[in-house]
């Protein structure tokens, strides 16, 4: 993991875990040390208003605890236009903050913020790079042609319509939910697609990943893995074994062999010098975008200490 994280940042603590596989996405559990202090952001972060195309407010309603905005955070909610969020930041406890660059991910859709039916999403792993060239750039319809491309290629009509996806789609995407397993103590993950490194994902507690784990598994790495689901294997050969002593070792062999293709996966995955920017302070947290030509993203600190990243493949 350290070859992904940028710079002198460090991951000391953390561990990889047994890997999981649904179709075309593979993810690998990451436990490690949890960060004290963070409100979670399905139960304290919230969409509070709409006050015009491009532009949300959220709120931090937690008593106590700094939300750190999950990076391309994006709200569904009935009869009102959607909206995703280009950047991360941070907010105080009881704070909201107007963000001024979101982008709308619904071409035609009236209305403005309901309280029903609310939830959320993080951007597909095909719209992220964009998304995160975009911020600081005004203007609701700047994700649209993206966001159409997106569709036909996916076989969808040619619309700036993101819930094409992640709305009509939504049944099949959950699977991704229900065939992989949340891990006790689980506060990261790195995503592979068709075995291809797609993302890395760290979390300040496992509170805070696992109210991340749907909008992660479903929608940012689960419609890419959808897109590149293979066709159905022939069954596996049974392991050949003439005991439980020779089946514990056909089942070691064959978890060795998994392991070792995915450490492939990791050491084919492309490295080079990456750039961080600080953008936004919060007492000692610094929260900072990561470019390079393999990958991008964001990552908060605490001094060296990562407590939050969101970094995918270019």
């Amino acid at each position: 993991m350290e070859t992904l994280v940028p710079g002198p940042l460090s991951l000391a603590g953390h561990r990889l875990g047994a890997p999981q596989q649904a179709g075309a996405l593979t993810m690998v559990p990451i436990s490690g040390p949890a960060h004290p202090g963070f409100a979670p952001p399905r139960t304290a972060l919230k969409l509070s208003r709409v006050v015009g195309y491009g532009q949300v407010e959220l709120s931090n309603g937690a008593d106590t605890g700094v939300a750190i905005v999950p990076l391309h955070i994006g709200y569904i909610q009935d009869a009102a236009q959607n909206h995703a969020l280009c950047r991360s930041a941070f907010l105080a406890p009881g704070q909201k903050l107007l963000f001024e660059d979101a982008c709308c991910v619904q071409e035609s859709q009236g209305g403005y913020l309901t309280e029903r039916d609310q939830w959320f999403f993080v951007l597909p792993a095909e719209l992220r790079a964009r998304a995160l060239q975009l911020r600081g750039v005004h203007g609701y319809s700047k994700l649209w042609d993206d966001i159409a491309d997106l569709n036909v290629r996916y076989g969808l009509p040619r619309r700036g319509h993101l819930e094409q996806i992640l709305s009509r789609k939504r049944p099949v995407l959950t699977q991704f939910q229900s065939r992989l397993e949340l891990q006790p103590g689980q506060v990261g993950a790195l995503f592979f697609v068709a075995g291809r490194f797609a993302g890395l994902e760290i979390a300040p507690d496992p509170r805070y990943f696992a109210e991340m784990w749907t909008a992660l598994v479903c929608f940012a790495y689960g419609v890419a893995a959808w897109n590149a689901e293979p066709d159905p294997a022939p069954p596996a050969a049974p392991f050949e074994a003439g005991g439980l002593p020779e089946l514990r070792g056909a089942l070691e062999r064959d978890r060795a062999a998994r392991l070792s293709q995915i450490g492939g996966w990791l050491a084919d995955a492309p490295s080079g010098p990456v750039e961080l920017q600080e953008e936004d302070r919060y007492i000692d947290l610094r929260l900072s975008t990561a470019t390079g030509p393999h990958i991008a993203g964001q990552i908060v600190t605490d001094g060296d200490r990562t407590v939050y990243a969101s970094l995918f493949a270019r």
